[in-house]
């Protein structure tokens, strides 16, 4: 594909919740978030099996999207005993961190539909596979597929 048919974005490494991975210990989802929900994506045709079993989360400030025309859209998805069912988006994306390129999904629980853990409007989580050497603090550039979910400057 030609870079033109990309939109290339900065942003920051930021801590999240730790509930995707299970890394924030909340005694609900032991194994993470992710891991639960992936079976239920499988079955929708999204295999997540090679990717690292949590999200990057990417503070894009002052940007903020608008979601377009996802690579997957998954409606109603009863993943968790502990809230109703969720819809999920996922949207393609690359990673470019010290000269090499990580391709993987923006990962975005429905904000209409998403009760718990809600992220900030600047913040996306992405799923790739394992970065090696990405801390928080460190700026990455990512570029995402036009279309799909556009950037808004601001």
């Amino acid at each position: 594909m030609k870079s033109t048919d990309y939109t290339k974005v900065r942003g920051e490494i930021k801590s999240g919740h730790g509930v995707a991975s299970g890394i924030g210990r909340d005694k609900r989802y032991p194994e993470g978030t992710l891991k639960q929900q992936s079976k239920h994506f499988l079955e929708q045709g999204l295999d997540l099996s090679t990717y690292f079993m949590g999200t990057i989360n990417l503070d894009i400030s002052p940007n903020t999207y608008e979601i377009k025309n996802p690579k997957y859209f998954f409606k109603n998805i009863d993943w968790s005993d502990y809230i109703p069912p969720e819809n999920f988006y996922f949207f393609d994306v690359s990673l470019h961190y010290k000269d090499k390129t990580y391709e993987g999904l923006i990962y975005m629980p429905d904000p209409e539909t998403k009760e718990d853990h809600v992220q900030i409007p600047n913040m996306l989580e992405l799923i790739l596979p394992k970065v090696k050497g990405l801390e928080y603090g460190h700026c990455v550039d990512i570029e995402i597929k036009k279309g799909q979910l556009n950037i808004i400057t601001n």
